[in-house]
């Protein structure tokens, strides 16, 4: 009896972990309860739905989507750094074979996420060696919430 009970415990315990699902985060505030809980969160960038935060680009915003885990994070609260609103930041720097180029570049991705859902997202390609920046392009745009078609998808 005890091994039939430990089995179905254990069909029951093995069951939470296949069955656990990621869960859309819908705003600066449920982002926030999940990385103060410890949750695992990811984000990804649909860069079409973006806009530049340059408005002198002339050329379409990329059809490009980008993903990373936030692992290391800061957040602000209003005037903590003389800023006004409150925000998350968070970056990544992974070496790459350049999409654009020859040889390889270090791929740095910087999110800032205020509290009014807004995003801006830094792409840079630097150079390995000597350290210059290749590309910067700065783009805007909001945390999607599931019923809109804004570029910015956080799920834990």
């Amino acid at each position: 009896m005890k091994f039939k009970l430990f089995i179905v415990f254990c069909l029951i315990f093995t069951g939470q972990f296949v069955s656990a699902q990621t869960t859309r985060i819908n705003s600066f505030d449920h982002l926030m309860e999940a990385l103060e809980s410890g949750e695992r969160v990811r984000i990804i960038i649909d860069y079409s739905h973006c806009g530049w935060q340059d408005t002198t680009k002339q050329s379409p915003v990329p059809e490009a989507i980008s993903g990373m885990d936030i692992d290391t994070y800061e957040y602000f609260a209003p005037g903590a750094i003389h800023n006004q609103r409150a925000f998350v930041v968070f970056s990544s720097t992974v070496l790459i074979e350049n999409p654009i180029g020859k040889g390889f570049v270090y791929n740095y991705g910087k999110v800032r996420i205020y509290e009014d859902n807004s995003v801006q997202v830094t792409a840079k390609y630097i150079h390995p060696k000597r350290f210059k920046v290749l590309m910067n392009e700065v783009f805007i745009g909001k945390i999607n919430d599931g019923q809109n078609r804004e570029a910015i998808h956080l799920y834990k």
